[in-house]
């Protein structure tokens, strides 16, 4: 429940926010609890958590500001926002790092406590903006949070440390109020969250509920805002980042199947939560394993794959080279594994919090030999429980490891899953094990191509297993030229039969015309927004999100024929756009982004204007 307020409350479609501060201000923990607030009244939504590589940059500067954005609003809510509407700044190095990404009249909240003339060095301020006039632009609202937070646990005994890590809790209250979300979850959740600390429950109960009084007394808030509720598809929600839906996805196709699952991955940023959600299922049945290395980690899921276990491991673009050989091993002994690669900022160590789509060749081409394999691609974060589930499914009815390509952006950006029943999960299929007399290892389903999972220690099923080359069918070592060139054959049309599985490709628009917007991955919410935008402002423009990467979709290239031009949006330099160009003989126009932050609306919007002859026209 909100409280009952005094001030009017103002209802609007959509709002973006931003919390920023040090890493050390729980700007994480502030912005989490605001979404989980506003998914919790119905609101559709979409965040962008961002922090810093390091765990513990200068205190003060702009290389350690964290900051969480969240968008929500009425109607399906596809992007975090490109700017924020509002900025809640703890102290002068946020301020500096967002100032270039809010647009004229945007409300800046700041903990005016923490413009001391250190601080204002620190973060590379010659003057104080809240003085000098350069913020004339925007509506500031200096607010004394770490004051107001001492006068409201006074009497509590604390230090000064103790108080001041509560001060993210008067910034939330003050946002709750202001944007008319009910305390109570977050009181609930504090409870919990530091129940070993009776004391530090009352502070942060005591700073929330005061961040949110001191919102309905002052003068400088004048109004609050209500964000109308959108019409759901009805159903049970939850409210999941990329990576919790792929764990989630995982444990529903083993269920589905039938199948023991096993999860084998070493912790990397971006996708160590995959490892530590599916651990929390242990008791369900759940088999995760941590290994000492990369190489260690795929190797086991093969292993598990051969014992008849649904296997897994995730990774990032470090960790996805490291396991590139052993995925040559499970293509040559054709065992089902899901390879996760949630992909970050490159190469080498890179920008390992950040987002980028650069491993897309090498999940095509990235191994020895002819290797092929499957790749798939979620849109977003609750797509990345469905795509999972497909990876699944695809790796076991072909017996063929799936790479299932997100990203940074996709593994802590949060939205709301519709939780399906589980009759509305797809089947998922296994070639037929034939009668022991008649098994061969490498006898073949005739629609898939498919060879049998026969899972060792299961009499009349014994077979040889391993990295050489098999003779057809009996599954023998072979150095036979002619039993290789058949066998690397085989191997690559039963990823090419994978096309006949797919789904219509859907079209946002006309399925015909002048220019039509391609993309993949992450930019699902910026293009479609874009499109949708120009469209209604009256542009001849279409657009297409490619989900299946290897093989493509078979309807895709008489789509692409029908319009006069293309153009590839993806945050690299061109890596769909080569393989577009390598199949279909185009040239497509491409917008690329490689920034280490997802892709904005307004971006791909001046790019439609421009191919379109209408640059700088925004009637």
């Amino acid at each position: 429940m909100t409280r009952p307020s005094s001030k009017p409350v103002k209802e609007i479609d959509s709002v973006t926010i931003r919390f920023a501060g040090d890493s050390g201000d729980g700007i994480q923990m502030t912005g989490g609890q605001f979404a989980t607030a506003t998914a919790l009244v119905g609101n559709e939504l979409s965040t962008l958590p961002d922090y810093p590589a390091e765990m513990r940059a200068p205190a003060g500067t702009t290389g350690g500001v964290s900051g969480f954005q969240v968008h929500f609003g009425t109607d399906k809510v596809l992007t975090p926002g490109d700017k924020p509407d509002i900025l809640v700044a703890m102290n002068p190095a946020a301020l500096a790092v967002n100032l270039k990404n809010l647009e004229r009249g945007a409300v800046i909240l700041v903990n005016s406590d923490a413009f001391t003339a250190q601080a204002l060095k620190s973060a590379g301020f010659a003057s104080n903006p809240l003085e000098d006039g350069s913020l004339s632009n925007f509506r500031v609202l200096p607010v004394a949070m770490t004051t107001l937070t001492e006068k409201a646990l006074e009497g509590m005994g604390l230090n000064r440390v103790q108080v001041a890590r509560c001060k993210n809790f008067f910034a939330l209250g003050t946002m709750f109020w202001m944007y008319d979300l009910p305390l109570e979850p977050t009181l609930v959740w504090i409870e919990r969250k530091f129940s070993k600390s009776p004391e530090m429950v009352e502070a942060n109960k005591k700073a929330l509920l005061a961040g949110y009084s001191f919102a309905e007394s002052t003068e400088i808030f004048d109004a609050r805002y209500s964000v109308k509720k959108p019409q759901l598809p009805p159903g049970r929600y939850r409210n999941v980042t990329g990576n919790e839906a792929v764990a989630y996805g995982l444990i529903a196709a083993s269920k589905r199947a039938g199948r023991p699952l096993f999860y084998g991955s070493y912790p990397i940023t971006p996708a160590s939560e995959v490892l530590q959600e599916l651990s929390k299922h242990i008791s369900s049945g759940v088999k995760v394993f941590q290994a000492e290395d990369e190489i260690a980690a795929v190797c086991a899921a093969i292993g598990a794959s051969f014992a008849g276990h649904l296997a897994a491991t995730g990774t990032s673009g470090p960790g996805f080279s490291l396991k590139s050989e052993a995925i040559g091993l499970a293509v040559m002994t054709e065992l089902p594994l899901v390879v996760l690669n949630v992909q970050r900022g490159g190469p080498s160590t890179g920008l390992p919090t950040k987002t980028e789509q650069s491993d897309l060749l090498q999940a095509y081409y990235g191994r020895h030999g002819e290797c092929p394999v499957v790749i798939l691609a979620a849109a977003n974060s609750s797509d990345c429980f469905t795509m999972t589930i497909e990876a699944c499914r695809l790796a076991m009815k072909y017996m063929t490891p799936v790479i299932l390509l997100t990203d940074a952006y996709l593994a802590s950006n949060s939205g709301p899953l519709r939780i399906p029943d589980v009759e509305e999960l797809p089947k998922l299929e296994m070639p037929p094990l034939p009668e022991a007399g008649r098994f061969a290892p490498y006898r073949r389903d005739p629609k898939t191509l498919a060879r049998p999972w026969a899972v060792p220690g299961t009499p009349g099923y014994a077979h040889r297993i391993g990295g050489l080359e098999k003779t057809d069918g009996t599954g023998e070592v072979s150095y036979d030229p002619d039993n290789h060139e058949r066998m690397v054959r085989i191997r690559s049309e039963k990823v090419s039969k994978v096309a006949g599985e797919i789904p219509p490709t859907q079209v946002e628009g006309r399925c015909e015309g002048n220019l039509l917007v391609v993309g993949w991955g992450s930019t699902y919410g910026a293009i479609t927004s874009a499109v949708r935008e120009c469209r209604e402002s009256g542009l001849e423009v279409s657009g297409v999100h490619v989900r299946y990467l290897n093989p493509l979709p078979p309807d895709l290239g008489p789509i692409l024929k029908r319009f006069r031009k293309i153009l590839v949006c993806e945050e690299n330099l061109g890596q769909f756009a080569a393989i577009l160009r390598a199949h279909y003989l185009m040239e497509p126009a491409t917008l690329h982004k490689v920034r280490g932050q997802p892709m904005k609306i307004a971006d791909i919007r001046e790019k439609i204007r421009e191919l379109s002859g209408k640059r700088g026209n925004h009637g």
